[in-house]
């Protein structure tokens, strides 16, 4: 018998101690009032460097305790469940239920990152999981058989594994998070949305859940969010996800359960969705590792509402193992055709090799300045700008050429200035109107050909608000609901056929907080046309600034902020936008860059905005669709002290994940800045 003992649990007395761990199937001995927990190994132990501990555990960690028979595959899954069980109640005050206003809760202890659980129907009331976290509202038997729950799946690969002595996969032991934005064919997935589908799981899974289950990946539940991945960490089935760094600040966009679970050890890793920024976000507010790839390179079959900007990505609490789910989740999907652009364009060894290394010599690394010019922005901006600046003094001790253009430099402007009158043309003349008269009936009145042409040869003619933070807007009229649509065509539900039954077959969330999600399918439903052109426009034209300023400075990687704001307060308005900055920097990850981001450090203080209450709101109309009340007028407070998580971002040519993982990689090694959340420690039992 092998014996660990804990760190002490927090706030928790041993009583509660016995209890959480009978129910969880763990032996416990009390000694001195520290807990013991006995673990019977599968076959007979052996040495292992070093004691398996769960909290930060890697997907290396925890292989080399199944194979060293410290630990059974079941034991991991149990014991991540008793850190659900912990960590994942209600983090607000619900005084109206569920979809009534919330109250935050300073030091709530909890998170509610997971909103359904891979637990058959006995096994989850067993240990204490109540009725809302079922794997189907549609199915209350759930006893198919070809549809083994997490433990289930994890006893068969300890079968498996005391036949052959090998991992079932390379991802055995990988307890994961999957936002439910993604098909789960055991698990109901309706984008966090409380609508009534006839059967409310999907014909199959994602094509990245298939992978990963054949890597031997275990999915132990879906990750709340925002409902229909639009931004304000709350869902209707769902409710609020909280950060686990100050449970009264919003984790940061839509995949706000996939970034809280990985940051409290709630899971290994997590799989989330970024159309503008909910990949890094809630990394970066959860200090954790996010990789947004190549939008082509893994496929979105199965998502809820894919698009253009669309794509999958992991966060994890280290590269590596970030680069581990990418090496099974990636390649060629014939069900999804943009990743045809990944066929010949994947790497000859996995994406793990190349996440190691202690230096970047010969590494050229551009520092996107834009993005951290202190004049453009606001106090609030500064200390975030700080500690990235620290960041690359620290990569240029690790041996990169920093190619920095100074505090108030550009690093891409002399391209932008060259390029976007040729590039953008009639959507140049659209955003300038008075540069570009036209009648009454749309008819230019001057000839744009010349003052394009006049652009080009003057860059000065060109306006000021032309730059890389946002060298025009990429709207794409009618893809919500044409995409929304199309998916619930192919999921072929008998009750839920449309965006329309979305709108009157569902229960919404009433906050004034938050975004009106009704209102937003309604939006959508109003769409007569769908037209991509100008989104598709901007997509090419950035992407030719960007890699022709790379070529000319020869750079592997930019680097920058990945927010130069803290989280928000959940409750408090959204910063208002300023040169292109919202809460995470989200343009050119959206032109198809793949970014990933890493752990630079922590804040000592925020300022945070409050409304201005001598000034209305602005209509719900008039927010964009939906509307979201937390927008308007703001106020900027005095700072408070706060230690919050600040991010770096690597950003580099499309299909360059190799190259990005290293630099990451070379990086983290060398400043750790990952810090478990203090409020999240290890639980009675835990070794």
């Amino acid at each position: 018998m092998t014996i660990w003992k804990s760190r002490p649990p927090a706030r928790r007395g041993a009583a509660r101690v016995v209890k959480a761990a009978r129910a969880f199937g763990m032996g416990l001995l009390l000694t001195g009032g520290a807990a013991v927990l006995a673990i019977e190994p599968h076959g007979t132990a052996t040495a292992a460097p070093r004691p398996f501990q769960l909290q930060e555990a890697t997907i290396e960690d925890i292989q080399a305790a199944i194979l060293s028979k410290q630990i059974t595959t079941v034991q991991v899954v149990k014991l991540y469940l008793a850190r659900v069980k912990a960590y994942n109640g209600t983090c607000v005050k619900q005084p109206q239920g569920i979809l009534g206003p919330i109250q935050t809760v300073p030091h709530a202890g909890q998170l509610n990152a997971l909103m359904t659980l891979n637990l058959r129907p006995a096994t989850r009331k067993a240990l204490g999981f109540d009725d809302r976290k079922a794997r189907s509202m549609t199915d209350a038997a759930d006893n198919d058989p070809n549809m083994p729950d997490a433990l289930e799946v994890a006893a068969a690969q300890d079968r498996e594994f005391a036949k052959t002595g090998k991992l079932v996969g390379p991802l055995q032991g990988v307890v994961m998070a999957i936002k439910d934005q993604y098909d789960t064919f055991d698990m109901r997935t309706t984008d966090g949305a409380d609508a009534f589908y006839a059967n409310d799981r999907p014909p199959e899974d994602a094509t990245f859940a298939k992978r990963l289950r054949a890597a031997g990946a275990i999915i132990l539940g879906k990750a709340g969010m925002a409902e229909y991945a639009a931004g304000g960490a709350r869902s209707s089935f769902g409710g609020v996800v909280c950060d686990a760094y100050d449970t009264q600040r919003t984790p940061n966009a839509s995949s706000s359960g996939s970034g809280s679970a990985v940051a409290a050890n709630l899971v290994t890793c997590a799989i989330a969705e970024e159309s503008s920024s909910s990949i890094r976000g809630p990394a970066v507010a959860n200090n954790a590792v996010g990789l947004a790839a190549t939008v082509e390179l893994v496929s979105r079959k199965g998502m809820i509402q894919s698009g253009i900007h669309t794509r999958v990505g992991p966060i994890c609490r280290t590269v590596k193992d970030a680069a581990r789910i990418l090496d099974v989740i990636a390649g060629y999907d014939p069900k999804d055709e943009l990743t045809v652009f990944s066929v010949g364009r994947t790497p000859t060894r996995s994406y793990a090799s190349f996440a190691e290394g202690k230096r970047l010599d010969g590494v050229r690394l551009g520092v996107l300045r834009e993005y951290m010019n202190k004049k453009l922005f606001t106090k609030a901006d500064e200390e975030s700008i700080d500690i990235v600046d620290r960041a690359v003094g620290d990569l240029r001790k690790l041996g990169a050429t920093i190619v920095d253009p100074g505090p108030q430099g550009a690093l891409f402007q002399s391209c932008v200035t060259r390029f976007a009158p040729q590039l953008r043309n009639a959507a140049l003349a659209k955003q300038f109107p008075n540069l570009f008269p036209v009648d009454d009936k749309g008819k230019p009145t001057t000839d744009q050909v010349v003052t394009l042409l006049d652009m080009t040869s003057d860059p000065s003619k060109i306006p000021p608000e032309v730059t890389i933070r946002n060298i025009g807007t990429s709207q794409a009229p009618g893809e919500g609901k044409f995409m929304m649509d199309k998916y619930l065509r192919e999921r072929g539900d008998a009750n839920i056929k449309s965006n329309t039954d979305l709108i009157n077959k569902a229960r919404f969330y009433d906050d004034p907080h938050f975004p009106d999600r009704k209102k937003t399918r309604e939006v959508a439903d109003e769409a007569q046309e769908f037209e991509t052109s100008v989104r598709l426009q901007t997509r090419f034209t950035v992407q030719q600034i960007v890699l022709q300023c790379m070529q000319e400075q020869n750079l592997d990687a930019v680097v920058y902020p990945t927010s130069n704001l803290p989280p928000p307060p959940l409750d408090g308005p959204n910063p208002p936008t300023l040169n292109g900055r919202g809460v995470v920097w989200t343009f050119l990850g959206q032109q198809g860059f793949p970014a990933i981001t890493v752990p630079a450090g922590f804040t000592t203080q925020v300022y945070d905005w409050v409304r201005d209450p001598s000034v209305a709101p602005p209509p719900a109309a008039a927010e964009g669709g939906g509307g979201n009340p937390r927008e308007g007028t703001r106020m900027l407070e005095t700072p408070t002290a706060a230690k919050l998580p600040v991010g770096i971002d690597f950003l580099g040519r499309p299909f360059d994940e190799p190259k990005l993982l290293h630099i990451a990689a070379v990086y983290e090694a060398a400043t750790k800045h990952r810090i478990a959340p203090p409020d999240f420690g290890p639980v009675a039992g835990e070794p």
